[in-house]
C-alpha cells in the first residue's frame, strides 16, 4: 500500500516525526538500514508507543523500494562527529542514493538530520539531482527543518513545539509549510535552507555554552563554600535578561556543538572560528574528570581510598526518565574510576544492561540495599524514580551531580 510519508532514519529525531504523522493520520513508513532501529525506540518513546503507531498503520521497511512511493520523504539520519572533529555524513549520502534511485516527480524531500550550513544545498541536492535525473526547485521540492525534540518532556510536544522550515525556492518553503503544519501548532519560515540549518547551530550551541557557565560556577562556587543552586534558585526569578541552566556530570545528548567557521563562503571572507562554543566544549569535556576529583576527595575525607573503594552510579542515561545514553558522562565517570582501581556497580531503572572498557557492569537490584553496602554513592541522572530523602539516608556517602537532593541531605557537585 502506498505511504503520504517516509521517514528515513528512525532515531533521535525521525521516530517523534513518525509517531506525530502516525497520530495525524498520515500513511507512513519507517526505514531503516539497521535493523535495531526498528526494535529499539528511540527518543523516549516507548514499545507501547510503537504498538500504538502500528495500530495506526505505520510500518517498517528495508526494501529502499518502497520510498518511490510516497509523496512527502524525510531524512533523519544520525551525522555523528567524525575522527576528524566533522560530522560523518555517510549515512546522509545513503539515504539520498536510496531515494534518489526511486524518487518520482513532485517529491517533497525534507532533511531534519543536523547537519553544517550549506549541506542542504551543497551536499544533499547533488546526490538527490544525480540519482533521479530530477531538478530540485522544478520537478521535486527540497527543504530543511532542524529537528525539535525534547526527549521525557511533559511540556513540549511536537504539537506544541514549534517547527522552523527554509525551503531551496519559495515553493519548496510552501510544500514544505504544508505538511509540517499537519503536525503542528505553528510553522516558522526561514528565508532559506542555511538559515534554517544555522537555527540548529544556534539552539546547539546556546544550551552547550550556557551549560559551561553554570559548570565554571559549579567550581567556582564549591571553592567559595557557596550553594550555586539557591543561587540559580534566586536568579531565575529575574523576570527578563536571564535563562537559568543547571551544572551536571557532563553534556550528554544528540546535539554536538558546531563551529561552521571551516566551511567554504563560496566568495566570501573566511568565517572567524567560534571562540566561545569551542571553550565551552573544553570547559564541559572537563566535567566528568571534575567528578571524579570530587569522589576522590570525598572517599579520602573519610578515610578511604578510591582503589578498591565500591561506588554505585546511580542514573546513566544523558537526560532523565529516558533510555538513552548518547553522550552521557556516565561512560567516562565510570571509565575513570575503574582505572583508579574503584569496583564500580550502577542502578538506572531505564537501562538493563551497561558495558564500560568492553566490560559488563555489576547492575544492582535494590537500590536502597546497593546504596547502603557501596562506600560512595553518586547521582549522575536524577530519574523520577528515586526516592532521593531516602536515598541521602541509607548512602554512607552521597554525591549529588544535579543538586537534586535536599539542602545538607548530600554532598553538591
Amino acid at each position: 500500500m502506498p505511504a503520504d510519508l517516509a521517514v528515513i532514519g528512525l532515531g533521535h529525531d525521525g521516530l517523534p516525526l513518525a509517531q506525530a504523522a502516525v497520530a495525524a493520520g498520515i500513511q507512513t513508513i519507517g526505514y531503516d538500514t539497521d535493523p535495531r532501529q526498528l526494535t529499539e525506540p528511540a527518543a523516549g518513546r516507548t514499545p507501547a508507543d510503537i504498538r500504538r503507531m502500528v495500530s495506526g498503520g505505520f510500518r517498517t521497511v528495508t526494501n529502499p523500494a518502497e520510498l518511490g512511493r510516497v509523496r512527502t520523504a524525510a531524512i533523519c539520519v544520525p551525522t555523528p562527529v567524525g575522527a576528524d572533529g566533522n560530522l560523518d555524513l555517510t549515512e546522509l549520502a545513503e539515504a539520498a542514493r536510496a531515494l534518489a534511485a526511486r524518487m518520482r516527480p513532485h517529491t517533497t524531500v525534507l532533511l531534519e538530520s543536523a547537519v553544517q550550513p550549506g549541506t542542504t544545498e551543497t551536499f544533499l541536492r547533488p546526490l538527490l539531482e544525480e540519482g533521479s535525473g530530477l531538478r530540485a526547485g522544478r520537478d521535486f521540492h527540497l527543504a530543511y527543518s532542524p529537528g525539535r525534540v525534547d526527549p521525557g518532556s511533559r511540556t513540549h510536544d511536537y504539537a506544541n513545539t514549534p517547527k522552523v522550515i527554509g525551503g531551496l525556492t519559495p515553493a519548496c518553503t510552501e510544500s514544505a509549510a504544508a505538511f509540517y503544519g499537519r503536525l503542528t501548532d505553528k510553522v516558522v519560515r526561514a528565508r532559506g535552507p542555511r538559515e534554517a540549518e544555522t537555527v540548529k547551530v544556534l539552539e546547539t550551541n546556546f544550551r552547550h555554552v550556557n551549560i559551561a557557565l553554570v559548570n565554571e560556577m559549579a567550581v567556582l562556587c564549591h571553592g567559595l563554600g557557596v550553594d550555586l543552586w539557591d543561587v540559580i534558585r534566586c536568579a531565575e526569578t529575574k523576570p527578563y535578561g536571564f535563562q537559568a541552566f543547571r551544572p551536571g556530570p557532563g553534556v550528554g545528548g544528540h546535539g554536538v556543538p558546531l563551529d561552521p567557521s571551516p566551511l567554504p563562503h563560496h566568495g566570501r571572507a573566511p568565517g572567524h572560528p567560534l571562540r566561545m562554543v569551542g571553550l565551552a566544549e573544553e570547559i564541559n569535556s572537563r566535567m566528568p574528570q571534575y567528578v571524579i576529583q570530587r569522589c576522590a576527595t570525598l572517599l579520602n575525607e573519610h578515610g578511604k581510598s578510591a582503589r578498591g573503594a565500591r561506588v554505585l552510579l546511580l542514573g546513566i542515561t544523558y537526560k532523565p526518565d529516558i533510555a538513552d545514553l548518547q553522550g552521557s558522562p556516565a561512560t567516562e565517570i565510570a571509565r575513570r574510576l575503574m582505572d583508579l582501581g574503584a569496583a564500580v556497580s550502577y542502578h538506572d531503572p531505564y537501562i538493563p544492561d551497561w558495558r564500560v572498557h568492553e566490560q559488563p557492569v555489576p547492575r544492582a537490584d535494590s537500590l536502597y540495599e546497593a546504596a547502603s553496602g557501596a562506600d560512595l554513592t553518586v547521582l549522575l541522572q536524577h530519574h523520577r524514580t528515586y526516592d532521593l530523602q531516602g536515598l541521602a539516608v541509607k548512602a554512607q556517602l552521597l554525591l549529588d551531580t544535579r543538586g537534586a537532593t535536599p539542602a545538607g541531605a548530600a554532598h553538591r557537585l
